[in-house]
């Protein structure tokens, strides 16, 4: 049955979207208070024990998720693998949940998207694989890809003027490579003025160095000061992890007809999955660049008109899209140089000149800040506090 208090904004004429988060440095989010939710508490519970005995059986290990959260246990690389089971173990639960409010209205569910991890979470929701057979090998290779983390840096590489030159970049990287003392690659296409790269030892400090005579000064590139596990660059490659995913997922039962939500692949930045190249699409996950601006994109031009994200504190996708809408706001709101002249103009421009440019010949750009977005975490709290007050 339908609850209407929750996600009022969605009715029969919405198009919806529905997001699963990937890992980060911190990952329990508001998980301990919903343990206590009178509806979400029972599915947390029962996933956090389907997770466990996952990981038992394919890792060996006896973990305790739910008194991990219920204690604040810390992320690190020593837990990275239980960490990857408990996020995807709270999607399953919100996703139960969430469909169970919304009725007849998650009819009005028109795609899945996932960032990293959260592709694997939405293959499970949408029938592609069962929870054991996507899971497995993924905490499988995690052990591995942890034993990399230790040395490898992320560098988020952005523009405050024109769009980035991707390919310039990716030679930049191919050239740092062959020197032979580290590999370096980009992880994520965030924006046209916005990529993640992953570097060993010191790559990403030689990438700097030949930023100032390769690249435009309006370009900048900050490090991470965290290590990460490098999944979607050729670093993974080191140790296999590509064709072992691929030998598992040979014998991995997958379903081999149309997924019941269309999944926009951050593989390959468009709905990826037809039914027939699921095992090909998640091996190419392990070391392809996440293509999540073209996921945006592709979202936009879909006309959806609400999203919802799911797991414990979602960052990247809300982010990402809450940027682009107030940096298109902004700019719609911008005066116009009648009225302050031509100087004053371009200073207001110089730092989203990519934006300007893209929004010229592409108007879809302009539906962002009409996306409205959910956490459903901080919903299902919201909801359940103002359902006391009221009591």
């Amino acid at each position: 049955m339908a609850l209407p208090k929750y996600f009022p904004e969605i009715t029969q004429a919405s198009r919806v979207a529905v997001s699963f988060r990937g890992y980060n440095i911190t990952n329990a989010g508001q998980t301990a208070a919903l343990l206590k939710h009178s509806l979400l508490g029972p599915l947390l519970h029962d996933r956090l024990q389907q997770a466990d005995a996952l990981c038992f059986d394919v890792l060996g290990i006896k973990t305790t998720l739910q008194k991990d959260l219920e204690e604040n246990r810390p992320s690190d690389l020593e837990t990275y693998s239980q960490d990857l089971a408990m996020i995807v173990a709270v999607e399953l639960a919100h996703w139960d949940a969430m469909l169970e409010v919304l009725g007849n209205r998650s009819k009005q569910i028109r795609v899945l998207t996932g960032y990293s991890l959260g592709e694997i979470t939405a293959t499970i929701v949408s029938g592609l694989f069962d929870y054991e057979h996507a899971m497995g090998p993924v905490l499988e290779l995690s052990k591995d890809a942890a034993v990399l983390a230790p040395n490898v840096t992320m560098g988020v590489l952005f523009s405050r003027g024109p769009e980035l030159d991707l390919e310039l970049i990716r030679q930049q990287c191919e050239a740092i490579t062959c020197q032979g003392n580290g590999v370096i690659a980009i992880s994520t296409y965030l924006a046209p003025n916005t990529v993640l790269l992953m570097g060993e030892g010191d790559t990403v400090d030689r990438f700097k160095e030949t930023m100032q005579e390769e690249f435009p000064k309006t370009t900048h590139l900050r490090k991470n000061p965290n290590h990460w596990p490098p999944l979607h660059t050729p670093i993974v490659l080191q140790k296999h992890l590509r064709d072992r995913a691929a030998v598992m997922l040979q014998t991995s039962s997958c379903c081999t007809e149309l997924p019941a939500y269309p999944i926009l692949s951050c593989v390959t930045g468009d709905i990826g999955y037809n039914g027939h190249n699921s095992r090909q699409l998640i091996t190419d996950w392990v070391d392809h660049p996440q293509q999540l601006w073209k996921c945006v994109h592709a979202i936009l031009e879909m006309g959806i008109d609400s999203i919802i994200h799911l797991g414990p504190e979602p960052n990247i996708l809300p982010a990402t899209l809450t940027r682009i809408s107030e940096n298109v706001q902004a700019q719609l709101n911008q005066p116009n140089w009648y009225g302050y002249g031509l100087r004053t103009l371009s200073r207001w421009t110089a730092h989203r000149r990519w934006l300007a440019q893209m929004m010229t010949r592409d108007a879809v750009l302009m539906r962002a800040p009409y996306v409205h977005q959910v956490n459903l975490e901080d919903h299902f709290l919201e909801v359940d506090k103002s359902s006391i007050s009221e009591d």
